[in-house]
């Protein structure tokens, strides 16, 4: 899972990310919201199949299949550095609509 900084330019806001092949920009308002909206949504997927993949590894270590301790302590990590990323970025995300909400015009 590659993280890229976001980065400021002025007083443009530029979103250059890439996260799961997607590449995220600003140059449209609809095709930078659908590509933040996917980006998103591969996120969740990606965090959902690390998941999955260490509770299969630990369904194949408690029943003997493996007895690779190693293996079943990187699926875990992954999972977890995976959850622990998505619900700040979720987070995050959530914190900024409020304050543009909370804007007045």
């Amino acid at each position: 899972m590659a993280i890229t900084p976001v980065e400021l330019y002025g007083n443009d806001f530029n979103i250059n990310s890439t996260y799961s092949g997607h590449k995220v920009s600003t140059d449209n308002s609809s095709n930078a919201f659908d590509s933040i909206l996917s980006a998103a949504v591969d996120m969740y997927r990606e965090a959902d199949s690390y998941q999955k993949k260490a509770e299969a590894e630990e369904m194949s270590f408690a029943l003997g299949y493996t007895d690779s301790i190693h293996d079943l302590a990187n699926a875990q990590r992954k999972a977890n550095i995976s959850l622990q990323y998505t619900v700040k970025v979720t987070n995050t995300f959530v914190t900024a609509y409020k304050e543009l909400m909370n804007m007045q015009l």
